[in-house]
């Protein structure tokens, strides 16, 4: 299964064939599945935390190296608006950016 984001799928509308696929695919059973509470997601971890090595499919490193930049203040300013994690909240920017 492919993630695809907005902009993923503006550039590349759904062919006829991927509108048929999703058309005839069957429901996911979530019964069994119950409502995380706020404070059971807030105690989640990103999938490179929970297993730092990786595996084939997915090469993270959580390595990170400290630099120093600059950034306008208008952005710098809306990043922090944003709450909490404004600087995690740059890195996966510059990772999608980045590496796509």
């Amino acid at each position: 299964m492919k993630t695809m984001t907005l902009d993923d799928l503006l550039k590349n509308p759904l062919t006829e064939n991927d509108k048929k696929i999703i058309a005839n695919a069957r429901p996911i059973a979530t019964e069994d599945c119950p409502e995380q509470t706020d404070e059971q997601l807030k105690q989640f971890k990103p999938w490179y935390e929970v297993h730092p090595k990786g595996n084939d499919i997915y090469k993270v490193s959580v390595k990170k190296t400290a630099v120093s930049l600059r950034i306008d203040n208008d952005v710098l300013a809306a990043l922090k608006a944003t709450g909490k994690g404004y600087q995690s909240r740059i890195n996966n920017i510059l990772r999608k950016a980045v590496l796509g």
